[in-house]
């Protein structure tokens, strides 16, 4: 799982996501994060030093399914997850991520904040690079009822203006449903897990 954080709630999105690929059998989560780009992001934020290690191309090589994470920015992903994919020139030649399933999970601030556009943005370069994206059915009654986050497209989160609405219980179930959903596919498929 790779994401980028900056008040923690896409972090704690990802936590819920990895209990989800955990559940299938024989599935490990692996969490990374992305650097920040602009100074701003540079402040140190609480969970740095205990939190997901930074990514590294390896990760892409190794992994048997992928799933995108960053909070909104104007209906778009972050700066910094946008420049680490840019920068993955190498493993789309390779063809690294082809075949592999993918998915993807967004936090806002409000709940227009531009969650779908988000979700979107980051299924682009995952289709470039060959992967099949993993959302969210509808059969899933959370999906129908949730008053916060929560899109077929991926899990959404609604943090609030200051950032400290933490997960509903629609919410951390649909992180953990996209991650054992994109888990079981990949055990489907036979890749490392």
């Amino acid at each position: 799982m790779l994401f980028y954080s900056r008040s923690g709630n896409t972090l704690a999105m990802a936590r819920e996501i990895a209990r989800g690929v955990e559940s299938v059998a024989g599935c490990q989560a692996r969490l990374r994060s992305v650097p920040p780009v602009t100074p701003v992001d540079a402040e140190p934020r609480p969970w740095d030093n205990r939190g997901p290690a930074r990514v590294a191309k390896q990760d892409l090589h190794e992994c048997a399914g992928l799933i995108l994470g960053s909070p909104t920015r104007f209906g778009n992903m972050s700066a910094a997850l946008k420049h680490f994919l840019d920068t993955t020139g190498s493993e789309w030649v390779s063809g690294a991520l082809c075949g592999k399933p993918a998915g993807v999970f967004t936090s806002t601030s409000t709940l227009h904040g531009g969650q779908e556009s988000t979700l979107l943005s980051m299924m682009l370069p995952l289709l470039h690079h060959g992967m099949m994206i993993v959302g969210l059915p509808f059969t899933l009654a959370e999906l129908n009822h949730t008053r916060s986050g929560g899109t077929p497209y991926g899990p959404s989160h609604l943090a609030g203006l200051d950032g400290d609405r933490p997960l509903d219980e629609d919410e951390r179930f649909l992180c953990r449903a996209l991650g054992k959903r994109v888990a079981s596919v990949a055990a489907g498929l036979g890749g490392p897990v």
